[in-house]
C-alpha cells in the first residue's frame, strides 16, 4: 500500500485528491497538511474534505509529517511547492506536482532539484489534457506553416494566473513542433490598431468568468477552412484522478524529472 501525503488539504483540489485516494485500489492517504495559519489545522482531514472521521489531523507544515508517507502530491502555490519540494529531496520522497504559475527561475530550480528525486510536474494532470498536447503537436507538424495559430483558454474567476500552465504548454508544444520560439512569437494581447497578424505569431487569450473549470481551444485557422480542438474539464476530479496515478507510478521511478507523458506512455 503506497502512503500520500496531500498538500493544501483544505484547498478545493487537495480535498478532490483526498476523495480519489479514498477510491483508489493500493494507495491511502497517510497525512495531510495546511500552511500554518489555515483555520483547518488540528481538524480532522476527514471532517475537513467532507468524508467524515478518518482520524487523521491536518498538519500545520510538511516537516512534521514527510517521515509518514511514501509520496507527496501538492497544489498549493508555486512559492509553496518549491519550498515543498527541497524538503521532499532532504527526505528523499517521491513527488507529484500540479500546482500552476512558476517563474522561468522556479522552473529551473524544479528542473536542479528533481535530479535527485522522482518527480512528476506538470500544469494539467487529466488524460484528455495530455492527449491534446501530444496531437496539436503532431497537427501543427503536417499543417505547418500555412495556418495561423490560436490559443484560447477559460477558468473560473479565482484563478490567480494568466494564461494558464496548460494554455502555455500548449504554446510551448505548438513552437517547438513549428520551430519557433514562442518568447518571440507568443501573442498575450491584442488591443488598437495592431496591424495585420504576423505569420508566425501564436496567440494565447484568457478569459475568467463564474466557475469555469477549464476550456482549452487550440484553433489552427487556414485559407478556407479552419480545424479547432477542445478540451473541456467539467469538475477537478480528472485532475485529482491523474494526479493520484502519478503517484502511484512515480514511486516505482528512478530519480529526474517526469511529467504526465511519462505517466501515460504517450513518451
Amino acid at each position: 500500500m503506497i502512503k500520500a501525503i496531500v498538500a493544501g488539504a483544505a484547498g478545493k483540489m487537495g480535498g478532490r485528491i483526498i476523495h480519489t485516494i479514498e477510491q483508489t485500489e493500493g494507495i491511502s492517504v497517510a497525512a495531510a497538511f495546511e500552511r500554518a495559519d489555515h483555520s483547518a489545522v488540528g481538524s480532522d482531514v476527514g471532517e475537513v474534505v467532507g468524508l467524515g472521521s478518518m482520524g487523521l489531523k491536518v498538519a500545520p507544515d510538511l516537516k512534521s509529517v514527510v517521515d509518514l508517507g511514501d509520496v507527496l502530491i501538492d497544489f498549493t502555490h508555486h512559492e509553496a511547492s518549491v519550498e515543498h519540494l527541497r524538503q521532499a529531496v532532504e527526505a528523499k520522497k517521491p513527488m507529484v506536482i500540479g500546482t500552476t504559475g512558476f517563474s522561468n527561475a522556479e522552473m529551473e530550480t524544479i528542473v536542479t532539484l528533481a535530479q535527485q528525486i522522482p518527480c512528476v510536474q506538470a500544469p494539467n494532470m487529466s488524460m484528455g489534457v495530455n492527449l491534446m498536447f501530444k496531437v496539436v503537436a503532431d497537427m501543427a507538424k503536417v499543417l505547418g506553416d500555412g495556418f495561423d495559430v490560436e490559443i484560447m483558454e477559460a477558468h473560473h474567476h479565482h484563478k490567480k494566473d494568466a494564461p494558464s500552465g496548460t494554455a502555455v504548454k500548449l504554446a510551448q508544444n505548438l513552437a517547438a513542433a513549428l520551430g519557433r520560439d514562442l518568447e518571440q512569437v507568443g501573442v498575450y494581447e491584442r488591443h488598437g490598431m495592431i496591424g495585420a497578424r504576423r505569420p508566425e505569431e501564436i496567440g494565447i487569450q484568457t478569459i475568467r468568468g463564474g466557475d469555469i473549470v477549464g476550456e482549452h481551444t487550440v484553433l489552427f485557422a487556414g485559407v478556407g477552412e479552419r480545424i479547432e480542438l477542445t478540451h473541456r474539464a467539467h469538475s477537478r476530479d480528472n485532475f485529482a484522478r491523474g494526479a493520484v496515478k502519478a503517484a502511484i507510478w512515480v514511486v516505482n521511478q528512478p530519480p529526474g524529472l517526469y511529467d504526465m507523458q511519462h505517466v501515460l506512455g504517450l513518451k
